[in-house]
Protein backbone atom coordinates (compact mmCIF):
# COMPACT_ATOMS: atom_id res chain seq x y z
CA UNK A 1 0.00 0.00 0.00
CA UNK A 2 1.02 3.18 -0.99
CA UNK A 3 1.08 6.39 1.46
CA UNK A 4 0.12 9.84 0.51
CA UNK A 5 1.08 13.31 2.19
CA UNK A 6 -2.53 15.34 2.73
CA UNK A 7 -2.63 18.88 1.53
CA UNK A 8 -0.15 20.81 3.66
CA UNK A 9 -0.78 18.20 6.53
CA UNK A 10 1.55 15.39 8.37
CA UNK A 11 -1.09 13.09 7.72
CA UNK A 12 -0.20 10.37 5.33
CA UNK A 13 -2.90 8.57 4.13
CA UNK A 14 -3.28 5.06 2.20
CA UNK A 15 -3.77 5.56 -1.83
CA UNK A 16 -6.93 3.74 -0.97
CA UNK A 17 -9.74 5.26 0.98
CA UNK A 18 -12.83 2.84 2.55
CA UNK A 19 -16.05 4.68 1.76
CA UNK A 20 -19.08 3.56 3.85
CA UNK A 21 -22.39 5.03 3.19
CA UNK A 22 -23.58 1.64 2.48
CA UNK A 23 -23.47 1.19 6.00
CA UNK A 24 -26.92 1.07 7.97
CA UNK A 25 -28.45 0.85 4.56
CA UNK A 26 -27.06 -1.60 2.25
CA UNK A 27 -24.75 -2.95 4.95
CA UNK A 28 -25.37 -4.49 8.67
CA UNK A 29 -23.34 -4.09 11.39
CA UNK A 30 -21.73 -7.23 10.86
CA UNK A 31 -20.85 -6.14 7.62
CA UNK A 32 -19.54 -2.91 8.25
CA UNK A 33 -17.16 -4.73 10.81
CA UNK A 34 -16.07 -7.13 8.46
CA UNK A 35 -14.82 -4.54 5.81
CA UNK A 36 -13.19 -2.60 8.44
CA UNK A 37 -11.63 -5.44 9.49
CA UNK A 38 -10.36 -6.35 6.06
CA UNK A 39 -9.79 -2.54 4.97
CA UNK A 40 -6.90 -2.47 7.73
CA UNK A 41 -5.49 -6.18 7.35
CA UNK A 42 -4.32 -4.73 3.80
CA UNK A 43 -2.96 -1.44 4.87
CA UNK A 44 -5.61 1.01 4.57
CA UNK A 45 -5.53 3.58 7.31
CA UNK A 46 -8.41 5.82 5.81
CA UNK A 47 -11.81 5.99 6.37
CA UNK A 48 -14.80 8.31 5.22
CA UNK A 49 -17.89 9.33 6.58
CA UNK A 50 -20.50 12.02 7.31
CA UNK A 51 -23.04 12.82 9.65
CA UNK A 52 -26.00 12.12 7.08
CA UNK A 53 -24.83 8.60 6.15
CA UNK A 54 -25.99 6.11 5.09
CA UNK A 55 -27.28 7.05 1.42
CA UNK A 56 -29.81 7.63 0.00
CA UNK A 57 -30.69 10.24 3.48
CA UNK A 58 -33.65 8.72 5.53
CA UNK A 59 -34.75 10.10 8.92
CA UNK A 60 -34.95 6.30 9.74
CA UNK A 61 -31.18 5.34 8.99
CA UNK A 62 -29.45 8.83 9.52
CA UNK A 63 -26.10 8.58 11.97
CA UNK A 64 -26.07 4.72 11.46
CA UNK A 65 -22.93 4.76 9.61
CA UNK A 66 -21.25 6.95 12.00
CA UNK A 67 -22.48 4.37 14.71
CA UNK A 68 -21.41 1.34 13.39
CA UNK A 69 -18.28 2.51 12.58
CA UNK A 70 -17.64 3.47 16.57
CA UNK A 71 -18.73 0.40 17.34
CA UNK A 72 -16.10 -1.31 15.44
CA UNK A 73 -13.58 1.71 16.72
CA UNK A 74 -13.92 0.80 20.10
CA UNK A 75 -12.93 -2.41 19.90
CA UNK A 76 -9.68 -0.99 18.29
CA UNK A 77 -6.71 0.01 20.21
CA UNK A 78 -4.90 1.72 17.81
CA UNK A 79 -7.32 4.74 17.31
CA UNK A 80 -3.99 6.78 16.76
CA UNK A 81 -3.03 4.88 13.31
CA UNK A 82 -6.68 5.57 11.34
CA UNK A 83 -7.74 8.43 9.85
CA UNK A 84 -10.87 9.12 10.47
CA UNK A 85 -12.63 11.47 8.09
CA UNK A 86 -16.14 12.89 8.35
CA UNK A 87 -18.50 16.05 7.06
CA UNK A 88 -20.24 18.10 8.30
CA UNK A 89 -23.97 19.02 5.77
CA UNK A 90 -24.66 23.07 4.76
CA UNK A 91 -27.30 24.72 3.36
CA UNK A 92 -29.02 24.15 0.12
CA UNK A 93 -30.32 20.63 1.05
CA UNK A 94 -33.80 20.09 2.85
CA UNK A 95 -32.58 17.34 5.42
CA UNK A 96 -34.97 18.23 8.23
CA UNK A 97 -34.53 15.21 10.80
CA UNK A 98 -30.64 16.43 10.75
CA UNK A 99 -30.08 18.25 14.12
CA UNK A 100 -33.49 18.23 15.04
CA UNK A 101 -34.54 19.86 12.25
CA UNK A 102 -32.36 23.18 12.76
CA UNK A 103 -31.45 25.15 9.73
CA UNK A 104 -28.04 23.67 8.03
CA UNK A 105 -26.46 26.47 7.28
CA UNK A 106 -22.99 26.39 9.07
CA UNK A 107 -23.37 28.93 11.77
CA UNK A 108 -21.18 28.36 14.75
CA UNK A 109 -24.23 26.69 16.54
CA UNK A 110 -25.00 23.96 13.83
CA UNK A 111 -20.95 23.14 13.53
CA UNK A 112 -20.54 22.69 16.86
CA UNK A 113 -24.38 20.21 17.08
CA UNK A 114 -22.95 18.80 14.26
CA UNK A 115 -19.66 18.08 15.55
CA UNK A 116 -20.52 16.76 18.98
CA UNK A 117 -23.22 14.41 17.49
CA UNK A 118 -20.40 13.02 15.25
CA UNK A 119 -17.84 12.37 18.06
CA UNK A 120 -20.80 10.44 20.10
CA UNK A 121 -21.68 8.40 17.31
CA UNK A 122 -17.91 7.38 16.35
CA UNK A 123 -17.30 7.03 19.89
CA UNK A 124 -14.37 9.23 19.35
CA UNK A 125 -12.62 12.10 20.85
CA UNK A 126 -11.47 13.68 17.75
CA UNK A 127 -11.72 13.73 14.08
CA UNK A 128 -8.94 13.87 12.11
CA UNK A 129 -10.56 15.42 8.91
CA UNK A 130 -13.70 17.46 8.97
CA UNK A 131 -14.90 18.16 5.75
CA UNK A 132 -18.04 20.81 4.89
CA UNK A 133 -19.88 18.27 2.66
CA UNK A 134 -21.08 20.98 -0.35
CA UNK A 135 -20.73 24.68 0.09
CA UNK A 136 -23.07 27.03 2.44
CA UNK A 137 -23.03 28.98 -0.03
CA UNK A 138 -25.04 28.52 -3.68
CA UNK A 139 -23.09 26.72 -5.96
CA UNK A 140 -24.37 23.89 -9.02
CA UNK A 141 -23.47 20.61 -8.02
CA UNK A 142 -24.23 16.57 -7.98
CA UNK A 143 -24.92 16.76 -11.68
CA UNK A 144 -25.49 20.32 -12.22
CA UNK A 145 -23.24 22.39 -14.48
CA UNK A 146 -23.89 25.68 -15.20
CA UNK A 147 -23.95 28.61 -12.62
CA UNK A 148 -27.02 31.03 -12.22
CA UNK A 149 -26.79 33.97 -10.55
CA UNK A 150 -30.38 34.01 -9.81
CA UNK A 151 -30.17 31.08 -7.99
CA UNK A 152 -27.32 33.16 -5.18
CA UNK A 153 -28.83 32.78 -1.73
CA UNK A 154 -27.48 34.56 1.69
CA UNK A 155 -24.82 32.50 3.38
CA UNK A 156 -22.41 32.33 6.55
CA UNK A 157 -19.20 34.16 5.20
CA UNK A 158 -16.18 31.52 4.07
CA UNK A 159 -13.90 33.66 7.04
CA UNK A 160 -16.90 33.10 9.71
CA UNK A 161 -17.10 29.16 8.57
CA UNK A 162 -13.50 28.80 9.66
CA UNK A 163 -13.11 30.82 12.77
CA UNK A 164 -15.51 28.56 13.96
CA UNK A 165 -13.07 25.86 12.58
CA UNK A 166 -10.16 27.25 14.41
CA UNK A 167 -12.45 26.97 17.36
CA UNK A 168 -12.36 23.23 17.14
CA UNK A 169 -8.71 22.61 15.94
CA UNK A 170 -8.21 24.86 19.17
CA UNK A 171 -9.88 22.67 21.03
CA UNK A 172 -8.28 19.28 20.06
CA UNK A 173 -11.85 18.41 18.41
CA UNK A 174 -10.62 18.30 15.15
CA UNK A 175 -7.26 18.17 13.66
CA UNK A 176 -7.85 19.14 9.81
CA UNK A 177 -10.55 21.19 8.01
CA UNK A 178 -11.51 19.37 4.11
CA UNK A 179 -13.77 20.56 1.52
CA UNK A 180 -16.05 18.92 -0.61
CA UNK A 181 -18.34 19.26 -3.87
CA UNK A 182 -15.82 23.09 -4.04
CA UNK A 183 -15.75 25.03 -7.02
CA UNK A 184 -12.11 26.43 -8.05
CA UNK A 185 -12.92 30.08 -6.67
CA UNK A 186 -13.98 28.38 -3.59
CA UNK A 187 -10.62 27.00 -3.15
CA UNK A 188 -9.21 29.94 -4.07
CA UNK A 189 -11.11 32.00 -1.36
CA UNK A 190 -10.84 29.03 1.47
CA UNK A 191 -7.24 29.34 1.10
CA UNK A 192 -6.81 32.82 0.44
CA UNK A 193 -8.88 34.19 3.81
CA UNK A 194 -7.06 31.43 5.98
CA UNK A 195 -3.57 32.65 4.62
CA UNK A 196 -4.90 36.42 5.15
CA UNK A 197 -6.35 35.88 8.81
CA UNK A 198 -4.08 32.73 10.26
CA UNK A 199 -7.10 30.36 9.94
CA UNK A 200 -7.61 26.37 9.16
CA UNK A 201 -6.13 25.88 5.88
CA UNK A 202 -8.30 23.34 3.73
CA UNK A 203 -5.68 20.24 2.91
CA UNK A 204 -8.42 17.95 0.76
CA UNK A 205 -10.59 18.44 -1.64
CA UNK A 206 -13.47 15.72 -2.16
CA UNK A 207 -15.17 15.87 -5.23
CA UNK A 208 -16.78 13.03 -7.75
CA UNK A 209 -14.03 11.82 -10.55
CA UNK A 210 -13.76 8.76 -12.73
CA UNK A 211 -13.69 8.50 -16.67
CA UNK A 212 -17.15 9.37 -17.04
CA UNK A 213 -16.55 12.91 -14.83
CA UNK A 214 -12.95 14.10 -15.43
CA UNK A 215 -14.14 17.96 -14.44
CA UNK A 216 -12.01 18.30 -12.25
CA UNK A 217 -9.24 18.27 -14.53
CA UNK A 218 -9.81 21.67 -16.23
CA UNK A 219 -10.18 24.69 -13.42
CA UNK A 220 -9.87 22.71 -10.06
CA UNK A 221 -6.56 20.65 -10.70
CA UNK A 222 -4.64 24.47 -11.37
CA UNK A 223 -6.21 25.91 -8.06
CA UNK A 224 -5.48 22.63 -6.14
CA UNK A 225 -1.86 22.85 -7.97
CA UNK A 226 -1.44 26.29 -6.87
CA UNK A 227 -2.94 25.90 -3.24
CA UNK A 228 -1.46 22.32 -2.31
CA UNK A 229 -4.88 21.28 -2.11
CA UNK A 230 -5.20 17.34 -2.10
CA UNK A 231 -7.84 15.13 -3.97
CA UNK A 232 -9.61 12.51 -2.88
CA UNK A 233 -11.62 10.67 -5.44
CA UNK A 234 -15.37 9.71 -4.88
CA UNK A 235 -17.54 7.77 -7.10
CA UNK A 236 -14.18 6.71 -8.79
CA UNK A 237 -16.65 3.83 -10.21
CA UNK A 238 -19.19 5.88 -11.46
CA UNK A 239 -22.19 4.04 -9.16
CA UNK A 240 -20.99 1.45 -10.93
CA UNK A 241 -21.68 2.14 -14.20
CA UNK A 242 -17.66 1.32 -15.29
CA UNK A 243 -17.90 -2.25 -13.71
CA UNK A 244 -20.06 -2.68 -16.90
CA UNK A 245 -22.65 -4.54 -14.77
CA UNK A 246 -25.45 -2.14 -16.04
CA UNK A 247 -24.52 -3.52 -19.78
CA UNK A 248 -25.41 -6.68 -18.75
CA UNK A 249 -28.62 -5.57 -17.07
CA UNK A 250 -27.26 -6.22 -13.76
CA UNK A 251 -28.49 -4.62 -10.21
CA UNK A 252 -27.34 -2.00 -8.08
CA UNK A 253 -27.66 1.27 -6.67
CA UNK A 254 -28.45 3.15 -9.76
CA UNK A 255 -31.53 1.15 -10.19
CA UNK A 256 -32.35 0.24 -6.47
CA UNK A 257 -32.49 4.00 -5.75
CA UNK A 258 -34.08 4.88 -9.22
CA UNK A 259 -33.64 9.29 -8.04
CA UNK A 260 -30.07 8.36 -6.99
CA UNK A 261 -27.23 9.52 -9.29
CA UNK A 262 -29.17 11.00 -12.39
CA UNK A 263 -25.95 12.12 -13.57
CA UNK A 264 -25.27 8.76 -14.86
CA UNK A 265 -28.44 8.20 -16.92
CA UNK A 266 -27.11 11.35 -19.66
CA UNK A 267 -26.63 10.93 -22.95
CA UNK A 268 -22.96 8.92 -23.85
CA UNK A 269 -22.50 7.42 -20.69
CA UNK A 270 -23.44 4.40 -22.11
CA UNK A 271 -21.72 4.77 -25.18
CA UNK A 272 -18.41 5.88 -23.49
CA UNK A 273 -19.07 3.22 -20.67
CA UNK A 274 -19.04 0.24 -23.36
CA UNK A 275 -15.49 2.04 -25.01
CA UNK A 276 -14.35 1.43 -21.61
CA UNK A 277 -15.57 -1.99 -20.58
CA UNK A 278 -13.50 -2.68 -24.17
CA UNK A 279 -10.35 -1.19 -23.43
CA UNK A 280 -10.21 -3.22 -20.43
CA UNK A 281 -10.84 -6.13 -22.34
CA UNK A 282 -8.22 -5.36 -24.88
CA UNK A 283 -5.81 -5.29 -22.01
CA UNK A 284 -6.80 -8.29 -19.95
CA UNK A 285 -8.13 -6.63 -17.07
CA UNK A 286 -11.90 -5.86 -15.59
CA UNK A 287 -13.40 -2.65 -15.87
CA UNK A 288 -13.49 -1.92 -12.77
CA UNK A 289 -9.62 -2.32 -11.88
CA UNK A 290 -9.28 0.17 -15.56
CA UNK A 291 -11.07 2.68 -13.55
CA UNK A 292 -9.82 2.74 -10.45
CA UNK A 293 -6.32 2.13 -11.29
CA UNK A 294 -6.97 5.18 -13.99
CA UNK A 295 -8.29 7.53 -10.75
CA UNK A 296 -5.57 6.58 -8.58
CA UNK A 297 -2.70 7.34 -11.16
CA UNK A 298 -3.80 11.03 -11.51
CA UNK A 299 -1.22 13.32 -10.38
CA UNK A 300 -3.16 14.89 -7.88
CA UNK A 301 -5.41 12.36 -6.36
CA UNK A 302 -3.86 12.01 -2.67
CA UNK A 303 -6.24 8.92 -2.29
CA UNK A 304 -9.26 7.25 -3.86
CA UNK A 305 -12.36 6.61 -2.28
CA UNK A 306 -14.03 2.68 -2.85
CA UNK A 307 -17.26 1.71 -1.20
CA UNK A 308 -18.56 -1.90 -1.36
CA UNK A 309 -22.15 -3.83 -0.39
CA UNK A 310 -20.14 -7.30 -0.31
CA UNK A 311 -17.12 -8.35 0.74
CA UNK A 312 -16.23 -9.59 -3.32
CA UNK A 313 -16.78 -6.11 -4.24
CA UNK A 314 -14.62 -5.07 -1.51
CA UNK A 315 -11.89 -7.52 -2.63
CA UNK A 316 -12.34 -6.63 -6.41
CA UNK A 317 -11.59 -3.20 -5.55
CA UNK A 318 -8.54 -3.98 -3.20
CA UNK A 319 -7.33 -6.02 -6.30
CA UNK A 320 -6.97 -2.95 -8.28
CA UNK A 321 -3.75 -1.91 -6.66
CA UNK A 322 -2.08 -4.27 -8.78
CA UNK A 323 -2.97 -2.77 -11.63
CA UNK A 324 -1.04 0.21 -13.76
CA UNK A 325 -2.07 2.56 -16.25
CA UNK A 326 0.55 2.14 -19.00
CA UNK A 327 1.20 5.22 -21.30
CA UNK A 328 -0.72 3.19 -24.50
CA UNK A 329 -3.56 2.25 -21.89
CA UNK A 330 -3.94 5.83 -21.21
CA UNK A 331 -3.78 7.02 -24.70
CA UNK A 332 -7.05 4.48 -25.18
CA UNK A 333 -8.58 6.12 -21.96
CA UNK A 334 -7.61 9.50 -23.42
CA UNK A 335 -8.97 8.90 -26.97
CA UNK A 336 -12.04 8.11 -25.53
CA UNK A 337 -12.66 10.99 -23.39
CA UNK A 338 -11.96 13.20 -26.48
CA UNK A 339 -15.12 11.74 -28.49
CA UNK A 340 -17.07 11.33 -25.39
CA UNK A 341 -15.91 14.33 -22.93
CA UNK A 342 -17.47 13.91 -19.17
CA UNK A 343 -20.80 12.88 -20.16
CA UNK A 344 -21.47 12.66 -16.56
CA UNK A 345 -20.44 15.68 -14.98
Amino acid sequence: MKYNQLGKSDLRVSEICLGTMTFGEQNSLADACAQLDRAMEVGINFIDTAEMYPVPPKSTTQGLTESYIGEWLKQRKNRQQIILATKVIGAGRNFPWIRGGSHPALTKANIHQALHESLQRLQTDYIDLYQIHWPDRYVPMFGQTSFDPALDRDCVPIRTQLETFQELIQAGKIRYLGVSNETPWGICEFTRLAQEFHLPYPISIQNAYNLLNRVFENGLAEACYHTQVSLLAYSPLAFGMLTGKYLQGGVGRLNLYSAFGQRYHKVNVETATKEYVQVAQKYGISPAHLALAFVRSRWFTASTIIGATTMEQLEEDLASLQVEIAPEMLEDINAIHSRYPNPAP
